[in-house]
């Protein structure tokens, strides 16, 4: 089926459909009627005397220099061209699917100038499997991600390089495998596609969407751990939580709540519990991954109206005729958004962490077994397991460092100030990657711990996902090669599969 796209009103979740899946996908047809408006304004620029930027004149420091009405197909090529700088590492498909469509969301605003024919063999590239191959390093997020959106475009006029049927090639001979033919780009339309921000906007996304993930993830698992060292559920009333009010932080305790319901571990020790207070790691969880969901939805809202928005330069006032010179291709509210989220993630990351200290450490650990293992001595069990989170914990506090804060002039200091929202947005790709080994490790202790109260059980909803849990990774018995255990446990975290066990759904 395909997935049609409204510009201006898509939200959160048909982007992550998006980015999910790989059908078809298409504008909605009303937008045609707006982008050719704006064509036809460019269009007529183009032949005019009066100096129009990226239209009638070169770009960047350039833009005093003229261009004969002759030489615009020749501009807009050598533009593409020229821009064709990234380095580093490939893109995965997924976010390449996803910065393609967000592209056609900007230009189906009708505001970017371009024929519908741009929009058209973008739409025909998704259909039919045609990938640009993006390299991820060479945006500063200022005067759009000039170089990954410029390796896009190339590929739609017959250049640079495209997967196609799992195969990289040249994009001439991909487009002609898929059947299209590349485009000859007119006046703009150029400029409209490498100005923007959907690289880091696409990026971004998919580090919200993995970290939500985890986030979830991490509420079912702090529910396990309390379980697990038989903590105390008084911290989760909601009278507490609701005299402070932070919606995430009234969310995560009534969804632990409903977590616990019912544990025979929990029920055993209502009365008579003389321990006052649990460790922070356990009593704070509402707290800390809370404020942390309050986050992540904030930079979700930024984020959504990032991908309806028009962020190319110089935009196209079809009512009224106008071409206006702006800066909506400065990507600060990205960048801002992926450091939100880069925090969010450490910290989730780092209470998790201390939890998994807490249940392996014989000392604090309330008569579970030393490193959760039947055999202490003999066997490490789990002691190696909570090294490695506490290497991941660091790896994204180091990793959660501003990256809006920094800035360098390009461009012979024309764009003077950027926002260094591709790199932000980038590291986020790690950083969920680590969150979700720290998490699913915390899983396989709870899990071990949970057992350990045997024949107390924990909750049905709770049962659930350490079978979830158990199906890929079996209870630790005498020590053995746990490498494939810790990665079976994170494709619980990111495939979500853990979450939906336990019955959890939370909104972003």
């Amino acid at each position: 089926m395909t997935q049609i796209l409204y510009p201006g009103a898509t939200a959160l979740p048909a982007l992550e459909t998006l980015w999910r899946t790989s059908g078809p996908v298409a504008l909605d047809s009303a937008a045609r009627d707006a982008v050719e408006a704006s064509a036809h304004v460019v269009a007529a620029a183009a032949q005019g005397d009066t100096p129009v930027y990226g239209i009638n004149t070169g770009f960047g420091k350039l833009a005093s220099v003229r261009i004969a009405p002759d030489d615009t197909e020749t501009l807009q090529r050598n533009l593409i061209l020229s821009h064709c700088c990234g380095v580093g590492d490939v893109l995965e498909p997924a976010t390449t699917r996803l910065m393609m469509a967000l592209k056609l969301l900007s230009l189906g605003r009708g505001a970017s100038g371009v024929r519908w024919e741009i929009c058209t063999q973008i739409e025909a590239m998704l259909t039919r499997g045609v990938l640009p191959v993006i390299p991820v390093q060479g945006s500063v997020g200022a005067s759009g991600d000039l170089a990954p959106l410029a390796h896009m475009a190339a590929v739609m006029i017959g250049e640079g390089e495209a997967l196609y049927d799992g195969r990289k090639m040249p994009g001439g001979e991909a487009l002609e495998k898929a059947r299209l033919t590349p485009v000859v780009l007119g006046a703009k339309e150029g400029l409209a596609l490498i100005n923007g921000t959907q690289f880091s906007t696409a990026c971004a996304l998919a580090g919200l969407f993995e970290g939500w993930r985890a986030a979830i993830s991490a509420v079912v698992t702090s529910a396990m751990s309390t379980d697990a060292i038989m903590g105390s559920t008084a911290p989760l009333n909601p009278a507490i939580h609701s005299l402070r009010g932070h919606q995430g932080q009234i969310d995560v305790a009534a969804a632990m709540t409903k977590l616990l319901d019912g544990s025979a571990i929990r029920n055993s020790h209502l009365d008579g519990d003389t321990r006052v207070q649990d460790p922070y790691c356990i009593r704070c969880q509402p707290q800390v991954t809370g404020a942390a969901i309050d986050v992540l939805r904030f930079a979700g809202r930024t984020l959504e109206i990032e991908a309806n928005a028009v962020t190319d330069n110089p935009l196209v006032i079809a009512a009224t005729g106008e071409i206006l010179s702006g800066g909506n291709f400065h990507a600060e509210p990205v960048a801002f958004a992926a450091d939100q989220i880069a925090l969010a993630l450490a910290e989730i990351g780092a209470i998790s962490q201390r939890r998994v200290a807490l249940m392996v450490d014989p000392t604090l650990s309330f008569d579970l077994q030393p490193f959760l293992t039947p055999e202490p001595g003999l066997n490490s069990g789990l002691m190696i397991a909570e090294v490695t989170t506490a290497a991941l914990m660091s790896e994204n506090k180091h990793l959660a460092n501003p990256c809006s804060t920094d800035s360098t002039p390009t461009s012979a200091n024309q764009e003077d100030h950027v926002s260094m929202a591709a790199h932000g947005a980038r590291r986020l790709s790690k950083m969920t990657a680590n969150l979700s080994v720290i998490v699913g490790i915390e899983a396989m202790c709870a899990a071990q711990g949970i057992e350990h109260r045997a024949p107390l059980t924990t909750s049905g909803p709770l049962q659930s996902a350490m079978a979830c849990l158990r199906a890929v990774v079996p209870s630790l018995r005498e020590d053995r090669y746990l490498a494939p255990d810790i990665l079976a446990a994170s494709e619980a975290i990111t495939s979500g599969s853990l979450a939906a066990a336990a019955g959890l759904e939370m909104s972003l």
